[in-house]
């Protein structure tokens, strides 16, 4: 064969092996499971029982809070989730027939919860977690539907997205599929425990963690860095594997366990979109599940990354940010950072202060913070914005001394960064200002 021919073998086998891929993660057979008939709004019984386990299924997977707008119906979309890409707006989930799900049978919903397909045969935007929702049964997808179909039916059609070209064609979906989307059920791995198979359950399925912890290549795609923390939007969501040293390795299973049901444990307090997830999904869970979720994920070893050195405490940074903490933070989180338990975050040996960037903490002093209430934690603690009284510079000294204090190092907090994030979140400038 010569050269010619056999580039043209290649080819013909690159796009036989092109089309196969897409031909697979296009294959929604595995919804056949699913009733074709019935759809959402048929006024049939539904069973109770399977009712309050859909109910359950709804609050792992957290779909009030994405397909709920601010002060908005329950399950009615509208809200706008915030991409790299531009604005994707939730669609309207309830059984409404204009607007919502109502026209829509069983098949239509397992197929685009697990498979990203509309039920007009639009391709779904990634943003709704079909490449971790494909891993949910077909038992809980059953149970799901019965409680989908109970709720209060609502007519309102979400806003337009505002995804520049090429992202606005949905069309493309199908390379981002090709790359992203794992069309396969999840299977339990025999040698492990059933207590830890749950746990990769609920994480990888239907808890949808990496979509937040795990970083994104340039297509907005999970990278094999598979849960060790990402860059969101001017935010961080941390490591959640075992890592000693940005991960959850100084937790033990009840801390992280308290973490999730209550939003606060002796070293951590949710908020933001962390808190969001508690409030709305891991605090229903079941003590059993919780349980699960901490030794699977206390079984991952992480990135191992080694720790820096800390900075020393003759440089003129670290001497300039004791003295912001001392007059701005020492009354809430201690002489040597040792916080409040269950209130005010506790600084000393905390992974969550030394990401790579320091974007949240630098979020938090800028705009200040809210705890999240739960039902195990009435009071939520609340951070004051200090905008208005710290320059940028006061700022990156202060967090810096806290990055590489107390058994902490990581690298200088830059003026600079603070600057960038003070114009990004439209942060108050500070009231008088450093001449």
């Amino acid at each position: 064969m010569n050269k010619k021919k056999t580039v043209t073998a290649l080819a013909l086998m690159a796009l036989a092996g092109l089309g196969g891929a897409l031909l697979i993660n296009g294959d929604t057979t595995a919804v056949n499971v699913a009733d074709d008939r019935v759809t959402a709004a048929d006024a049939t019984r539904v069973d109770p029982a399977a009712v309050a386990r859909g109910a359950y299924i709804a609050r792992q997977a957290d779909c009030a809070a994405c397909h709920t707008a601010p002060d908005g119906n329950a399950y009615a979309g509208g809200y706008g989730l915030q991409t790299p890409f531009g604005i994707i707006y939730s669609t309207n989930i309830t059984p409404e027939r204009s607007s919502g799900i109502g026209n829509w049978t069983e098949r239509d919903f397992f197929r685009a919860v697990r498979h990203g397909r509309h039920k007009d045969g639009r391709l779904l935007y990634p943003a709704m977690p079909y490449n971790a929702y494909v891993n949910i049964s077909d038992a809980d997808m059953h149970d799901l539907w019965a409680y989908m179909r109970t709720l209060q039916p609502v007519r309102q059609s979400a806003p337009a997205n505002t995804l520049g070209f090429p992202y606005n064609i949905r069309l493309s979906l199908l390379g981002w599929n090709l790359l992203h989307f794992n069309n396969k059920p999840f299977v339990p791995q025999a040698e492990q425990s059933e207590q830890w198979n749950r746990g990769r359950y609920l994480v990888d399925g239907a808890g949808h963690c990496a979509a937040c912890h795990t970083p994104k290549n340039l297509l907005g795609g999970d990278t094999d860095q598979y849960l060790q923390g990402a860059e969101l939007l001017g935010s961080y969501a941390p490591e959640i594997t075992n890592d000693a040293y940005r991960g959850l390795g100084n937790w033990n299973s009840e801390q992280l366990q308290s973490y999730l049901k209550t939003g606060a444990n002796h070293q951590a307090i949710a908020s933001g979109p962390m808190g969001e997830a508690v409030e709305f999904s891991t605090q229903h869970l079941t003590d059993a599940d919780l349980a699960a979720i901490a030794e699977y994920l206390k079984s991952l070893p992480g990135s191992g990354a080694a720790p820096p050195r800390p900075l020393a405490v003759s440089e003129p940074m670290m001497q300039r940010g004791a003295q912001v903490y001392e007059y701005n933070c020492m009354a809430c989180h201690n002489v040597n950072g040792e916080g409040i338990n269950g209130m005010v975050t506790a600084f000393a040996d905390n992974p969550g202060v030394r990401t790579p960037s320091g974007s949240n903490l630098i979020g938090t002093v800028l705009k200040g913070s809210k705890a999240v209430v739960t039902e195990h934690n009435l009071t939520g603690a609340g951070m004051p914005s200090f905008d208005w009284k710290l320059s940028d510079a006061d700022i990156a000294a202060v967090l810096t001394y806290v990055r590489n204090s107390w058994g902490n190092a990581a690298p200088a907090v830059q003026a600079e960064q603070v600057a960038r994030a003070r114009h990004t979140l439209t942060a108050a400038k500070q009231l008088h200002a450093e001449h």
